[in-house]
């Protein structure tokens, strides 16, 4: 690596910042936009998720051809890097749920192993994983496929936690905020920074997500009501603000070259520690699981009803009182029958956040059944959100989620 550096003709430049409390601040607020941008251009623009996944990733490869083309480190292009690069792995995670079916479990596990087999790769090749030494196009890229999977992880195991365990965005943003804290404070006992660095990176993507969910939430659903819209633009200001702060100080500018002492330091026990803390979250990530999943099937434990016989009963299969859901359904139906396009979509908001609410016990309830009500509520989301809402195809949507509802 030395001599590819040398052979270059010049000395090359860091083209990432330094690791800093402000590179911590604007990180999480990149993460907080990826959360409520998304949702801006998705549901207050009405491009889809479709549209907004081609529109983020148009934006995505124009920012990151920019920044692969600059021989150093410039704030704004960097940033605004990971703010697309952010709403973009947010919006992947967000196909493979909404759109292909594909379970949050599922999600986490195959970013899991994209993000290892990530690391890996680039080790072997570079010897290092230390963003301390990103002097190559190929360590550079190796860098932001890694970024991009960080937050399509970070996207999933948070929406596991908060919706698919239903432990909701507050307690899931303590958790991470917890496990933040815990390796921080590792970091300083002798832990390896960079091993550190990567698994703080990658949560603060649900910690992001959390806040960005609490400020832009309505308050009957325990959030601040700001909206996407407000929220997005004032995180977006913050980040501004940062980028501007970094562009005439230069305080997060890393120096041109790293010392073999710093480089072995930072390699020192990183492939036995790495080894050490995936084997460890799989440990007690597992095991919380299944036992938030056996505290679940004990809520929702549904009594036997009997077939004429006390002692012969069969079992509840449903997913119990689904009024309150059908009455939002019918009241979006109505709106959209008197061509009241943007009451529906006010109206089926409700349901979405409802359905969100209620999805670990449902699920737990009756996983078939939930996935079937799952399916047909997010094709009438897609009706209604579309960039040009045909009433037609709204109505026929909403009479199947109904047909389902009533199954």
């Amino acid at each position: 690596m030395d001599a590819e550096i040398k052979n270059s003709g010049k000395q090359l430049l860091n083209k990432v910042p330094q690791v800093t409390l402000f590179f911590w601040i604007i990180k999480v607020l990149c993460t907080t936009v990826g959360e409520t941008f998304a949702d801006f251009i998705n549901v207050n623009l009405n491009f889809g998720l479709t549209g907004t996944s081609i529109i983020m990733g148009i934006l995505l490869v124009i920012a990151l051809f920019f920044q692969f083309k600059t021989k150093k480190y410039i704030p704004f292009v960097y940033w605004i890097s990971v703010v697309f690069i952010s709403v973009f792995g947010t919006l992947v995670t967000d196909n493979l749920t909404d759109k292909m079916g594909i379970h949050l479990e599922t999600s986490t596990i195959i970013f899991s192993i994209l993000l290892l087999l990530t690391f890996c790769l680039w080790y072997t090749k570079e010897k290092t994983l230390s963003i301390h030494s990103i002097f190559t196009k190929r360590r550079e890229a190796f860098y932001w496929l890694t970024i991009l999977f960080t937050f399509a992880l970070g996207t999933a195991s948070g929406d596991l936690m908060a919706e698919g365990l239903g432990l909701g965005y507050l307690k899931t943003g303590i958790i991470v905020a917890a496990i933040i804290v815990i390796f921080s404070v590792a970091q300083k006992l002798k832990l390896n920074s960079v091993l550190s660095f990567w698994i703080i990176y990658i949560m603060t993507r649900p910690l992001g997500a959390s806040i960005g969910d609490y400020l832009s939430q309505p308050a009957k659903f325990g959030g601040l009501g700001w909206g996407a819209t407000l929220t997005s633009i004032i995180f977006l200001l913050g980040i501004l603000a940062i980028i501007l702060y970094f562009t005439f100080t230069k305080r997060d500018v890393i120096a041109n070259t790293v010392s073999k002492e710093k480089q072995t330091n930072e390699n020192k026990g990183l492939v036995v520690q790495s080894l050490i803390t995936v084997v460890l979250f799989v440990i007690v990530g597992l095991s919380a699981y299944f036992l938030r999943q056996d505290q679940l099937q004990n809520e929702t434990a549904q009594p036997a009803i009997s077939n004429g016989s006390p002692n012969n009963t069969l079992p509840v299969t449903g997913l119990g009182d689904l009024s309150e859901f059908k009455k939002i359904t019918k009241d979006t139906k109505d709106l959209v029958i008197s061509n009241n396009i943007e009451g529906a979509k006010t109206r089926i908001a409700d349901l979405e956040h409802e359905w969100d609410i209620a999805q670990a016990k449902l699920k737990a309830m009756n996983s078939k059944k939930w996935i079937e009500v799952d399916d047909a509520i997010d094709k009438v989301l897609r009706q209604l959100r579309g960039i040009d809402p045909v009433q037609k195809d709204c109505q026929s949507a909403l009479d199947a989620l109904l047909k389902v509802l009533n199954q």
